[in-house]
């Protein structure tokens, strides 16, 4: 499918708590950028598209729009720029915690133990519990991708990041 007449475009929709489909997700993506990138890129943008993606089905009621978009004209097959971008239904934006963080004594690292429960949290500075089984998706997402950002849009949000064919 192409988003326009240049530039290689893919797109994939999941319904609503369609887990087991994030394995396809990026099959598809693997595909999509067989001939992209320096080794191990389209690694990094398989497991950003499958932390996005996850992240989208288990904390929304909607399912989810994939997109994948390298950008560059025709020799973005191989060297174009990758943006991913991952559209769901809930309008709150995403809150990016703290890596490492736990009670008191652990790492240095402090939390509001009034404020969060280890794994969710109600206030945007909160962090995940050291113990915690989730919560880092978008720490590897900062960590990973050149650029990264969320936008609102009509019915909810879009998480989205980029990546250079070549490391940074």
């Amino acid at each position: 499918m192409n988003g326009g007449e240049s530039e290689p475009y893919w797109e994939r929709r999941l319904g609503r708590d369609d887990l087991a489909a994030v394995a396809g997700i990026r099959a598809a993506l693997r595909r999509f950028l067989v001939h992209w990138g320096a080794p191990g890129r389209a690694d990094t943008a398989e497991l950003l598209t499958s932390e996005l993606v996850t992240n989208a089905l288990v904390h929304t009621d909607g399912g989810a729009v994939v997109t994948a978009v390298l950008g560059g004209g025709a020799p973005a097959v191989v060297k174009g720029r990758l943006r991913v971008e991952v559209r769901d239904t809930l309008p709150r934006r995403p809150v990016l915690r703290a890596p490492d963080a736990g009670p008191p004594g652990l790492d240095g690292d402090r939390y509001d133990r009034d404020r969060c429960d280890g794994e969710r949290c109600d206030g945007d500075q909160c962090a995940a519990g050291s113990a915690a089984t989730s919560g880092r998706g978008l720490l590897l997402v900062q960590a990973l991708a050149d650029t990264w950002g969320v936008r609102t849009h009509g019915t909810g949000k879009a998480v989205w990041f980029e990546l250079a064919a070549e490391d940074r």
